[in-house]
């Protein structure tokens, strides 16, 4: 049966994986077996998918990314060049703590910028923007943008990728306007909501 993604030569997939149709593969990288790819992803050059990660549609996974055990990524996720995830909180080479992983998720939409950190056991809200270079110690809300080690917020991102400024209209609401798309979000107690 022809195969409905596309897999460079060089790419390893091991059996008992799944790949949806669309997905594309590029050089030495590897999905392993128990490993669930979405429809439409781009998988970069040198990237590993390990078992029990899910991927979900339209993931684009930049070169030199590793996707440990534990992690699962929402549709329409975006994983920068060289960003890194953990999977133990104290590891050590003279001990195996495969059975103590901690799990991560990142929600629909989200951005983790070029060599990132993602310590492992902090779920990634959706359309949150991880900036380059930021070490997330602890969870990320919806739509936050957080940048820095570590990482801290300094605003909201719409899920266009654009930065909100929020300003107080007559009815004493924060509201902003996504300058791309024109889309409205609002902000109370510190939760971003789209209109």
């Amino acid at each position: 049966m022809e195969e409905k993604y596309f897999a460079h030569p060089t790419a390893v997939i091991d059996e008992g994986c799944s790949i949806g149709a669309g997905t594309k593969i590029w050089h030495f990288s590897h999905i392993m077996s128990g490993a669930a790819v979405g429809e439409g992803c781009n998988i970069g050059q040198n990237v590993v998918i390990s078992p029990g990660v899910t991927l979900g549609k339209n993931c684009k996974v930049q070169n030199n990314v590793s996707v440990y055990t534990g992690v699962t990524c929402a549709d329409d996720v975006f994983l920068g060049p060289s960003c890194v995830f953990t999977n133990v909180i104290n590891p050590r080479s003279a001990v195996s703590r495969k059975d103590s992983y901690l799990k991560t998720h990142v929600g629909k939409g989200a951005t983790i910028g070029a060599n990132a950190t993602v310590v492992c056991g902090h779920n990634i809200g959706e359309y949150a923007f991880i900036g380059a270079g930021a070490v997330i110690t602890k969870d990320v809300p919806p739509y936050a943008l957080v940048v820095g080690n570590p990482a801290r917020q300094i605003g909201w991102m719409s899920e266009r990728g654009c930065r909100l400024m929020f300003e107080r209209n007559q009815e004493g609401r924060f509201v902003a306007t996504c300058e791309e798309s024109g889309d409205r979000y609002v902000l109370s107690a510190c939760v971003v909501t789209k209109l």
